[in-house]
Parts: structure tokens; sequence; C-alpha cells
């Protein structure tokens, strides 16, 4: 599973990743959004689990998880969403992207299980530290996929080496102190940030939190190996709907390709 993580990173070109919530505002709508990432220009998906607290999510995110709830969502129609993308399309990595509660529920055995028969190629479990992932790293390694862990701008050298450490595909830059959607911090300051994690961890680097055009999406992509963006999709796929969401899925994804 980690071989089309990699593949993706050694292409010649800038790494597009983009999130959306599962199951927002209800299944149907929400796999047509994700079964047509990959040809509006996305190289890595990272789909959502909704969950009741989502203490890193900013304000439109957290409503595409209550949408998403409301419409009868869980961690396993969200494997099955991913099981069901995997069927049309062998070769663009998925992530799963949420918080411990429910992987704990399921157990980390079974989750690693589950999500590897989805075709799913790792996961961002946002609120377990390194120091409580153990068991979790364990069942990924049995079943080749990839943990990925997120840096900040306050993660210090010595605790940036722990956030490493067993980190497979990529990191995740998060280029602010706050929630997803909030403003970002300078491009200079990024390019910094990302060399420091990267001689770190020898892993591409990919920036989120905060990427709302495409004109951000293409300063960033001059310094990171990817750029992430989330909000913006979600809240355009709300807004105006899943064929506007994909115009701009194309425009962020000519930005950052054309870097």
């Amino acid at each position: 599973m980690t071989d089309r993580l990699n593949s993706v990173f050694r292409q010649n070109r800038k790494v597009f990743v983009t999130y959306i919530m599962g199951g927002d505002p209800d299944r149907e709508t929400s796999q047509t959004l994700l079964d047509a990432l990959p040809d509006a220009g996305v190289d890595i998906i990272e789909l959502g689990v909704p969950f009741s607290d989502p203490m890193a999510d900013g304000p439109a995110i957290e409503e595409a998880g209550i949408r998403a709830r409301q419409g009868g969502a869980t961690l396993m129609s969200v494997l099955d969403m991913a099981l069901e993308f995997r069927r049309k399309n062998a070769t663009t990595p998925m992530i799963l992207m949420g918080y411990c509660n429910p992987v704990h529920h399921m157990g980390y055995g079974e989750f690693a299980r589950a999500a590897s028969d989805a075709g799913v190629d790792g996961a961002i479990i946002v609120d377990l530290p390194p120091e409580e992932d153990g068991e979790l790293r364990e069942a990924f390694e049995n079943h080749d996929l990839a943990p990925i862990r997120l840096a900040s701008p306050t993660t210090d050298a010595e605790r940036l080496l722990q956030v490493v450490e067993g980190t497979k595909g990529f990191v995740y830059y998060v280029s602010m102190t706050g929630v997803t959607g909030a403003s970002m911090s300078n491009s200079h300051s990024i390019a910094d940030q990302v060399a420091r994690v990267r001689n770190a961890s020898g892993l591409p680097v990919v920036v989120g939190f905060g990427v709302k055009t495409a004109g951000r999406a293409r300063d960033i992509a001059g310094h990171a190996d990817g750029v992430v963006v989330g909000t913006a999709i979600v809240d355009k796929a709300h807004r105006d709907g899943h064929v506007s969401a994909l115009d701009l899925v194309r425009s962020l994804a000519d930005a950052i390709h054309s870097v």
C-alpha cells in the first residue's frame, strides 16, 4: 500500500492532496465527489471520518462532519466508500484522516485489516500522539499501511524527532497554530520549516491547514513537496455543489502542478 504513496512523490511534479469529509452530506453525493477527484487533478485523497468532537477542525469541516453523521456516516461506511472508490481506481493513493476514538473502539488490528481490505494506503489519526500509537503502528506494519503524522510551527527539534519516527509516506506540516481553515504563516517561514521537517524525516513534506486559493497554493508548492487543500473544497461543495467544487479542484491542481 505504501508503494502507491511513494510512487506519487517520485513523479516530477508537486503533489496535490485534497481532503473531503466522507458521507457529507450523504453517501451518494460524497461518493460522486470522491470518485471524480483524480480526473480533476488530485494526486492523493484524504478521506475524512466524521467524529463528534473534532478538536483540530475549523467550522467548515466540523459542520461537514455533523452533516455526515446526520446522514448516517460512520467509520465503517467511510471504509465502504474507500472500497467502492478502489474498485474503480487502482492507482490514486487514499488516506483516512480522523480521530482515535472510533479506531480504538473498532480495535487497531481490525481497523488496519479493514482499511487494507478497502484499499486505503494509510491514515492520519490527529489526536493519537507518537508515545501512544505503538499498537496502531504495529497493526499498520502488518498490513503495509502508512502512519502519517503532523508537525507544526510549535514542534521543536527534540519533539520533531519523535513525530517523524515511524512515519511513512510523507509528513504533514500544519502551517499555523490553530484549526483547519485558519490563516497561514508567510511563505518564507514555511520554506524554513519545510526544510527543517524534511531534514529530520527524510520524507516528503506536504503543507496544509490554511490554503484557500490557487495563488496561495502555487506559492506554497514552491517550497513544499505537496499542498493540501480541504476547507475551501468542503465549503465550496456545501455551498455550490460538487460540480463547482470540482472546478475549484481543477484550478488548484493546475496551480500546484505548474510549479
